[in-house]
């Protein structure tokens, strides 16, 4: 797992949580890393599921109850997890992108030419970028002048492997074949550093830009295009003059789909609108297949969404579950169902 939290959450946190990040494309959400739990149920007993065993079809997979429930069925306390040789080569590069369709091409390309070296493949918007400066003027600009980039990062195991040439002659293709304009490539681990501090910094950039709305969205990758460009024209004649800060995991279909307030805009005021701007998001993302909360879980804030957007039947059962693991409703309550 990769996380912006990486330096301050807990295991046990990301597991009840399921959390994603930027290597999703590669490893998988936490639940996909674990293998064995251990966990306290709400009637005090615990429950041993600390096995390694990467096959066992003896009966429900009951660890999988208890991954991402937000500690709403039982609190982790110890957990077998799947571990991966560390990288000892790494290749990051900076894509420069005309749209959004033509990251998704590049994604195609990168993952045709090095396999599940890929690592992590970020959208960003020329806004996040100019606002992430804006701020930071420190950051670097390689590439100034796009609508969209696209960041990338591979690793391998192997030493001595080829994989940034083989980046490099990726990128190069998607230049020559007009999928991308223009490419950075990382060289060395300070630069790769700053590419990503471009990243990175797009949060805390916003924030300090002023009163923002957020949405943790995920779509099929194919639909994207179509969700931003339907979400931009139903926006923009709710919210007149909002600003569109959108960036995210392209690789798994995850978007940070953010909006900032009309530059003298009174931040009440702006998120006085944040309910209807949900609506307008969540419909149109509901409309395309997509999920409401791609990473960010359910939590307080998020439970009139989920009855609106499960079915019946999905909330039906996720409340059985919850009153036959803790009928007293012990386990953080008033979360998620």
């Amino acid at each position: 797992l990769s996380l912006a939290a990486e330096g301050s959450c807990t295991i046990g946190g990301n597991l009840a949580t399921n959390a994603g990040g930027t290597a999703v494309l590669r490893y998988g959400n936490a639940r996909e890393l674990v293998l064995g739990l251990e966990v306290v149920l709400a009637d005090g007993r615990i429950w041993d599921g600390l096995k390694s065993l990467r096959k066992d079809n003896t009966g429900y997979d009951i660890k999988q109850l208890f991954l991402g429930s937000e500690g709403t069925l039982g609190i982790i306390t110890a957990a077998v997890l799947k571990l991966f040789p560390k990288p000892r080569t790494s290749a990051t590069a900076l894509a420069a992108l005309a749209d959004v369709d033509a990251a998704i091409a590049l994604l195609g390309l990168l993952r045709q030419a090095l396999g599940d070296r890929l690592t992590g493949f970020e959208l960003i918007s020329g806004e996040c970028i100019a606002l992430t400066r804006k701020q930071f003027p420190a950051l670097p600009d390689p590439l100034p002048g796009y609508p969209w980039y696209a960041l990338a990062q591979a690793d391998d195991p192997a030493a001595d492997s080829p994989l940034a040439v083989q980046l490099e002659a990726a990128l190069a293709a998607a230049v020559e074949q007009h999928v991308a304009g223009d490419a950075a490539i990382a060289q060395s681990a300070a630069q790769a550093a700053e590419l990503w501090a471009l990243r990175e910094h797009i949060p805390e950039a916003q924030r300090l830009e002023g009163a923002n709305i957020k949405h943790d969205i995920s779509l099929p990758v194919s639909r994207i295009p179509a969700f931003l460009a339907d979400a931009q024209v139903a926006l923009g004649s709710a919210l007149r003059g909002v600003r569109y800060v959108v960036f995210g995991h392209l690789g798994d279909g995850n978007l940070h789909y953010n909006l900032s307030a009309p530059p003298g805009t009174p931040a009440a005021a702006f998120l006085g609108e944040a309910a209807r701007a949900n609506r307008i998001v969540y419909d149109l993302v509901a409309r395309l297949g997509g999920s409401f909360s791609a990473e960010h879980g359910i939590g307080q804030m998020k439970r009139s969404e989920l009855l609106r957007y499960k079915s019946a039947v999905e909330v039906e059962l996720m409340q059985r579950i919850k009153r036959a693991l803790d009928p007293d409703a012990l386990l953080n309550p008033g979360k998620v169902v």
